[in-house]
């Protein structure tokens, strides 16, 4: 996979300005993750709703697309993270914080982990919640319920280690 092979995805649209894959600075390998710049917001609106979820061609792929933030300020104020388990295989960051979002308001994001080498879901994830009542809720609330095909298991998020790398939104794929 390389940055022509991405470009040639999306080249139907007619609105790709750019593509760049984010590699390792010493050893050059893919990092699993990069940017498409396209020509306005609505059109990277249509390639957000319309591929995300769905397979990329000549791989067992699924796209994986969020939104990045580049250069907008980021939210200062505290997250509140739940664990989501037993997720299906084709849960989405974008379903996984839907699910949640309709019920709860301060939801700010989801990420489904995925295996690095085959970008395949593990089959959890996180939430990130704005309100610690909105949390504690869920946790209680979501737990059983389906997420696509199967019922998700609901807990607690273990605290992450300070790796001193400021975390960012960025725009996954596949």
């Amino acid at each position: 996979m390389d940055e022509n092979y991405i470009y040639s995805c999306f080249a139907n649209t007619g609105e790709v300005q750019s593509v760049k894959l984010i590699r390792d600075k010493s050893s050059g390998q893919l990092q699993g993750y990069g940017f498409v710049e396209f020509t306005s917001h609505a059109a990277a609106e249509r390639v957000l709703q319309t591929y995300n979820g769905q397979m990329m061609p000549n791989v067992e792929l699924t796209y994986r697309l969020n939104w990045a933030s580049a250069g907008e300020k980021r939210d200062d104020t505290p997250d509140y993270t739940i664990f989501v388990g037993d997720l299906a295989a084709d849960v989405t960051d974008y379903l996984l914080q839907e699910t949640f979002r309709v019920h709860y308001p301060s939801v700010k994001g989801a990420k489904v982990v995925t295996d690095k080498l085959t970008m395949r879901s593990k089959g959890y994830g996180f939430v990130k919640f704005g309100d610690p009542t909105e949390q504690a809720r869920a946790m209680t609330e979501m737990n059983g319920m389906l997420c696509s095909s199967r019922p998700m298991r609901i807990g607690a998020a273990a605290s992450r280690k300070t790796t001193g790398v400021q975390e960012r939104d960025i725009c996954w794929w596949p």
